[in-house]
C-alpha cells in the first residue's frame, strides 16, 4: 500500500480524536487523523509525524495524519484504514515480497476468491475468501482484521481502548464456525519487527475473555507484522498463534 504527496511535519496537539494541530515547515496546520482511537503513547507534543497532502478543495483539512515516529521502536502506521488494504493485497497477490504462512494450509497461496465487506449474521465481517486444503477441498473462510498500533515492553497489544464492537464480531466467528466456516482473526502490527501479540487486559479484560474463548473453540489467530516506509506499508511475516498470554 502506497501513499502520495508525503510530507513529514511535528505534532503539537490533539483537539478531538479527528483533527490534530501541527507543524509543516513552521506553519501551524489543522489536519485530520487517520485512526480515532487514543494512541496517546503515539501523539506526543514534538513527535515526527508523516502525512498525506490531498488537493481536493472540498475537504476541510489539506493533510491526513497516518504515522509517527516513536522513540526507541521507529515508524508506526497508525492509519486504520491500512490494516485492511495490506490485507486485501497479500491474499491476492499484489505484494512484493509473497509473504507465506503455513499451519496445515497455506495462506495467501492456496486462497482462490476473496470478497471485502461479507455480511454474516449481524456483523459486516472484514473478508470472506474460499481456499484450497491439501487434499484439494475447498474451504469457506470468514476473516476479520484488526489493526494495531499499541507496543507494552516488545510486545503488540490490543485494543488501545475498549471494542464492544471487537466482542461482537468474535461472537459472530464463533457463529461461523458452528456453521462449518474456517474462521481467522487477524492482528496486523503496524510497527516494525514486533509479531508477539496479547490482548490488552488492563484496558479490557472483556476482550481478552472472549479472544482466549474463540482461540479454544477453533478460531485461528494470525498475527501479520508489517515493513514500512515513510510512503508505504505491506505485510513482511507472519505466524499462527498457537498460545495466547
Amino acid at each position: 500500500m502506497k501513499y502520495n504527496n508525503v510530507v513529514g511535519g511535528k505534532f503539537l496537539s490533539r483537539p478531538n480524536r479527528f483533527i490534530a494541530k501541527v507543524e509543516i515547515d513552521g506553519k501551524e496546520e489543522t489536519v485530520h487523523v487517520k485512526n480515532t482511537g487514543r494512541c496517546r503513547e503515539l501523539l506526543i507534543p514534538g513527535a515526527e509525524i508523516w502525512l498525506e497532502h490531498s488537493d481536493n478543495p472540498d475537504r476541510k483539512t489539506s493533510y491526513d495524519l497516518f504515522a509517527v515516529y516513536k522513540e526507541g521502536l521507529g515508524l508506526i502506521n497508525m492509519d486504520s484504514q491500512a490494516p485492511n488494504k495490506v490485507v486485501r493485497e497479500w491474499m491476492e497477490g499484489k505484494q512484493k515480497p509473497h509473504v507465506r504462512i503455513e499451519k496445515g494450509y497455506c495462506l495467501p497461496e492456496n486462497v482462490t476468491m476473496v470478497k471485502p465487506e461479507y455480511t454474516f449474521g449481524k456483523s459486516r465481517i472484514d473478508f470472506y475468501f474460499e481456499c484450497e486444503d491439501q487434499q484439494g477441498n475447498i474451504k469457506k473462510c470468514l476473516m476479520e482484521v484488526k489493526g494495531v498500533t499499541l507496543e507494552k515492553e516488545g510486545i503488540a497489544c490490543f485494543p488501545d481502548a475498549p471494542t464492544e464492537r471487537g466482542i461482537k464480531h468474535i461472537r459472530e466467528l464463533e457463529g461461523a464456525l458452528e456453521e462449518g466456516y474456517e474462521c481467522f482473526l487477524a492482528f496486523v502490527i503496524q510497527m516494525p519487527e514486533i509479531l508477539d501479540i496479547r490482548p490488552n487486559d488492563e484496558t479490557h479484560p472483556a476482550f481478552g475473555e472472549a479472544l482466549r474463548r474463540a482461540h479454544k473453540k477453533g478460531i485461528k489467530i494470525l498475527s501479520l507484522g508489517c515493513h514500512m516506509e515513510k510512503d508505504e506499508i505491506h505485510i513482511c511475516s507472519g505466524k499462527v498463534i498457537d498460545e495466547l498470554c
